[in-house]
């Protein structure tokens, strides 16, 4: 019995691992990568980032949950502003496009770039996953999307890069910058190498007349059981011909800001995590208020809060992310657009508070 048993648990597990290796939403695991940030495999924070749950913390987020009087997510779909990419804006100046959650377009010094591309239904390897986005549509159709010069990703979490994104995608894009090991994940996704370009913290890497800067975040990766922290997790710094942009993936608050806005800013634009925060996991996610003080840190002109308007990650009201920033930041550096709503880097924004319209409409 334990003998039938025992081979009943090893022929699970060779299954398990069959399905692991074959399915390719998960990814590919890179290998033989050299980096001062990895040990023993694993690529790790600069500063002490624990990760552990306590009994009581298990038991307090099992309650959220369950809370019917959650306002986790809208009551009903999130207004989008259709993208026309055939208008003609007569403006010189940088544009960016928020797309819901971590996804954004800009389009500056005349070339595309997308980044944190996610227009998946899901943040899930599972097509019958439940957690949908909280928008109906997005603002275009994807077969009328541009050609793209670039594809920038910060990590190879599911709300961050998507299988079906990618695939429906590639052929359109021009070159993938990407953290040190990300590519692995492209190159099983059928993305020449020749379009993938990989960089540790501090590298950088020339495109016409943008440079790219791999910058550090405080996070962690993986897409499976068997592959945590076997890629890196990044922030970027993106020089133009004019403008200086930063986008801060995902990340917990340390000095790496400050040290960021030190030797490459000030930014003109900056991009800043703020979603999904909670106080069960302070050390991967900002909470509102570090987020403000990165902001000060990077020395930027202007802020765009991310990680928010998507997908339910976190137990905080859908639309606080965005209300956090309006009150805790001047009203003009705020940019808080609808999805799909262009903004421009010259100033001229209009700063809306269209989550409160929405939540009041509702409540009538």
């Amino acid at each position: 019995m334990k003998k039938t048993m025992l081979l009943s648990l090893v022929g699970m597990a060779a299954v398990t691992g069959t399905i692991l290796t074959q399915y390719k939403p998960l990814g590919r695991k890179p290998k033989s990568l050299q980096s001062p940030n990895r040990i023993n495999g694993k690529f790790r924070n600069q500063y002490e980032t624990p990760m552990n749950f306590s009994a009581q913390d298990m038991v307090s987020m099992a309650r959220d949950y369950h809370d019917v009087t959650s306002l986790r997510k809208p009551t009903e779909r999130l207004p989008i502003v259709p993208i026309d990419f055939e208008e003609k804006t007569g403006s010189s100046f940088t544009r960016i496009y928020w797309l819901g959650h971590s996804t954004l377009m800009v389009q500056m010094d005349g070339k595309t770039m997308l980044v944190d591309p996610m227009f998946g239904r899901s943040p899930s390897p599972l097509p019958f996953a439940k957690n949908e986005r909280f928008s109906e549509d997005l603002p275009f159709e994807l077969e009328d999307l541009p050609e793209i010069d670039v594809v920038l990703l910060t990590h190879d979490h599911y709300d961050h890069l998507d299988y079906g994104t990618i695939l429906a995608i590639k052929d359109k894009v021009a070159m993938f910058i990407v953290p040190l090991g990300v590519g692995s994940h492209l190159k099983r996704w059928d993305v020449g190498a020749e379009r993938i370009v990989e960089r540790d913290w501090g590298e950088s890497y020339a495109f016409g007349s943008w440079t790219f800067v791999c910058t550090p975040a405080r996070h962690f990766s993986g897409r499976s059981l068997t592959d945590r922290n076997s890629t890196l997790w990044a922030s970027w710094v993106v020089l133009g011909e004019t403008d200086r942009l930063f986008f801060s993936g995902d990340s917990g608050y340390a000095p790496h800001f400050k040290m960021i806005g030190e030797q490459y800013g000030p930014f003109d634009f900056a991009a800043l995590e703020c979603g999904q925060y909670d106080v069960r996991w302070p050390d991967v996610h900002m909470q509102p208020e570090e987020t403000a003080q990165a902001f000060h840190d990077l020395r930027a002109d202007q802020m765009m809060p991310i990680h928010w308007g998507a997908f339910t990650l976190s137990f905080h009201d859908w639309f606080d992310p965005a209300e956090q920033m309006s009150s805790l930041l001047p009203k003009e550096v705020v940019l808080t657009p609808k999805i799909g709503e262009r903004i421009t880097l010259d100033g001229r924004n209009d700063t809306t508070t269209w989550w409160r319209e929405l939540e009041d409409a509702n409540k009538r």
